[in-house]
This record gives structure tokens, sequence and C-alpha cells, in this order.
């Protein structure tokens, strides 16, 4: 191998792609990573489909074991919980975790992204190209090749024609609209600091998450077609009107929002399950190329960074790399498509459920539950964005908890009522149960 020659070439310098590049090069390897988008860094890219991130505990050991947790955390703005606005505009806030030590971090996704690149170079190993769209893998020069070019990846593409490949793409019927509030006065916080705050109105709903400079992103999610759609708003009037109507309360903050809405393009949601994720050992797929989700439990990116601890792990223990392909895809497809599930399922929670009463007595109680019986009845949230456990585990783990609650809540009037005696049962008989029989999950 000439000492020029990359060992690795990695497609797609997005979140994924850097933070691969950077487990290559500490394994030792040359990486050439191609980005067909110009460097961020030195070059202003229009905003509009950048959902903002909130990273969590997976994508938080990820880069701790790269040594970049600290320096990304400086940039992040932490969220409790959920803070939702009525149309009538009261405030109700849902704790996401037990107590104040759980919470999830807001950050910009191209703040998250140029700390990456800038680490990736440093190691002295990787190279970026930028402008450099990847359409040919035979072009490539390089005996692997790694595809983390998000959900419209040309690597998965280029796979789609092998024999006995899948390839499943589910888009939802809604899109999405970035827009902006500014910060306030010194880089103040219009909105509660430490909230994601979310305005449910049954089939859309408005989000802000806050960010370092004071700033909030929003993201409009609405159906693309039918009478409350991104299709029935023409002019600038109907998004004043609309934004009157639904989000009172959000239309004073967001500044030219008429201009906003029609500048920043309408953005498409997709979940992609494909199988096998590599073609021996040339060819292996991860982050969005692999698995992309739609964004409502926040662990598209977090559950890519695990890809990448994962590999590490996988490729340091087999030294075959057809079979540390496989063995990695064996793992992870599993809990890739539990996470793609329970985020469909988290969109209908985010936009119809969380101002529902019976919903809310539901999450009331489970608080409780979790209060009395801490290390016995851990919510499926709690074990999916403050754990490590398995994808697959929080989610079988979540159907055991929601038949719990179905029968603790059954003629319930007030969550202080709850049956703790029964709630003890219950968990003995059916949790702890599911625990031991999944006890290596």
């Amino acid at each position: 191998m000439r000492p020029d020659k990359a060992e690795s070439a990695v497609v797609g310098a997005g979140l994924v792609g850097s933070l691969l590049s950077i487990f290559l090069a500490r394994r030792g390897q040359r990486v050439t990573v191609y980005e067909r988008r110009p460097d961020m860094r030195r070059e202003s890219i229009a905003a509009g489909r950048s959902i903002n991130l909130a990273i969590s505990t997976r994508g938080l050991h990820a880069l701790h074991l790269v040594g970049l947790e600290d320096e990304v955390l400086q940039r992040a703005t932490p969220m409790q919980g959920r803070m939702m606005h009525s149309p009538t505009g009261e405030l109700t806030f849902q704790r996401y975790g037990r107590d104040d030590s759980e919470y999830i971090n807001s950050i910009s996704r191209g703040d998250l992204n140029k700390i990456l690149m800038n680490a990736a170079e440093k190691t002295g190993r990787v190279k970026i190209e930028f402008n450099h769209a990847v359409e040919d893998l035979s072009a490539l020069d390089a005996p692997v090749i790694f595809g983390a070019d998000g959900s419209g990846s040309a690597v998965r593409r280029a796979l789609v024609v092998e024999p006995r490949f899948s390839n499943v793409e589910s888009y939802l019927e809604h899109g999405y609209k970035e827009l902006s509030i500014p910060p306030g006065p010194g880089g103040t916080h219009r909105l509660e600091r430490n909230a994601l705050h979310i305005w449910p109105r049954g089939t859309y709903m408005l989000i802000a998450l806050p960010n370092f400079d004071g700033s909030f992103t929003c993201t409009l999610f609405l159906p693309f077609k039918g009478p409350v759609s991104f299709e029935a708003i023409k002019t600038g009037t109907d998004v004043s009107s609309f934004f009157a109507e639904h989000f009172a309360d959000a239309l004073p903050l967001i500044e030219g929002l008429e201009e906003q809405f029609f500048i920043h393009p309408t953005g498409h949601m997709v979940t992609v399950k494909c199988a096998p994720w590599n073609d021996g050992s040339r060819t292996l797929l991860l982050g969005d190329a692999a698995h992309a989700i739609v964004p409502f439990f926040g662990q598209g990116m977090n559950c890519g960074f695990e890809d990448c601890e994962v590999l590490g792990r996988v490729l340091d223990q087999h030294s075959d790399r057809a079979e540390a392909f496989s063995l990695f895809f064996a793992s992870r497809k599993p809990n890739c498509d539990a996470i793609a599930d329970m985020a469909v399922e988290n969109f209908i929670e985010m936009r119809d459920k969380v101002a529902d009463k019976h919903f809310l007595l539901a999450k009331a109680v489970e608080h409780i539950l979790q209060e009395k019986f801490p290390d016995r009845y851990v919510p499926r949230y709690s074990l999916v964005t403050f754990s490590r456990v398995s994808y697959k585990f929080a989610y079988d783990a979540g159907v055991v908890q929601a038949r719990i609650l179905a029968e603790l809540c059954h003629n319930l009037a007030r969550p202080e009522d709850v049956d703790l005696q029964k709630a003890e049962q219950l968990i003995n008989e059916r949790l702890d149960q599911f625990r031991i029989e999944h006890a290596d999950s």
C-alpha cells in the first residue's frame, strides 16, 4: 500500500461520518472522507433542513470515548423536560427524567458537525474532500468503504442492485419547516431556557429547542396535503393567520415569520429499513444511510453515534472484516428497527397525546412508580434516553409497562390514589420476570 493511499473511505462528512473517521483514525487507519457539500466551517450553508439535535447518554458515551464529550457539552443547553403550550397560552411542564440529574442537551447540528470535523483532521490521519459527490463506488481508491451519507445514501443505492438486498423507505405524510426565534436582549432566551417547547395541536405541532446563543430553533410539522397543511398555506397572510389562530404566543417571537416560511424549504421525513448493511468485507452502511428514523425520539444522531462505538468494538474483537461487518449488522439491526418504530410512536404522542387528560394521568402514575420503585420501574423513555440498554429491550419493556399502567389507571381519577400494592404485584409478576428473561440485553 502506498503511504498516501487511504485505508478507508467514508462517504459523508456529516455527524456520523465525521465521528466514524475519528474512531477509524484512533485504530491507526488513514481515512479519506468524501463530502458533497462545501466546508461549512468556511462557507455559509443555508439553513432550513436542520432539526436541532438532542444529545443524550448514548451519543455522549461515544463522544466520551474519543475525548469530545466535554467540548460538546460546553456548546449545549440542558433541557429538563417538555413545556407544552396550550391553544390559549397555558403552560404545562413534563419532566423527562426522575429529577434534575436526568436531562437531554440541545445543540446546533452545525456547531456539533464543526467540532467533529476539526477533531477528525487533528488526528493527522483524516482528510476531508469537500464538494466531492460520490456516484460510483468503483472510483474510490480504498479497500473498504463506509456509507455514512444520510437517508438518501448513494452508497445504499449502489447496494440496492445486489441480490437479496432489501430496502424499504417509509415516508411520513407530514413535512417540516424550520423557523427561528432570535435571542432576547443580551443573549437571553425569550422562552424557558431549559425545556423543549411543544405546541401540540392534534395532527400538527410546533416545537422549539434552545440554542447556546439565546435563540430557539423552531420546527413546524404539518401534513403535506389537506385542509390544515403546507399545501393550504399559499400567502404571507395565510402564514400569519395560521400562527395567530394556532400558535398565538409564538407568533410575536418569530421575527420575519412570513419571509422565513417561504425562504426555508419544506423537508420530508423517512424511515429506512434495509438489509444487509454490508456486501462482504468492502462496503458497510451505518447511521441514517442504514437506518434513518424520524426525529421524534431525539435518537437519530445518538443511534448513529452508538453505531460508531459498537463498530469500533467489533472491529477490535474480530480481525476478519467480513465477519466483523456481519456481526455488527446482526447486533444493530433489531435495535435500530426498534428505535425507528418508537420514533414514529413518539410523533403521535407529541402531537396528539401530551395534552390529553388520560395520557397525563398515566404519565403522572408512571412518575409515582418511578419514585416508589426506582430500581425496578424505569420508564421506556428513560431506558432509551438515560441508559445504554439495547433499544429492543427498551421497546419490549415499554410494552409491558403500558399494560401495567392501563390496569392501574382503569377507573382512576387522581394519580395519587393509585394502588401501590397492586402496582408492586404487577411489577413483581411482569417487569421482574421480563428482566430475568432479557438479562443479556
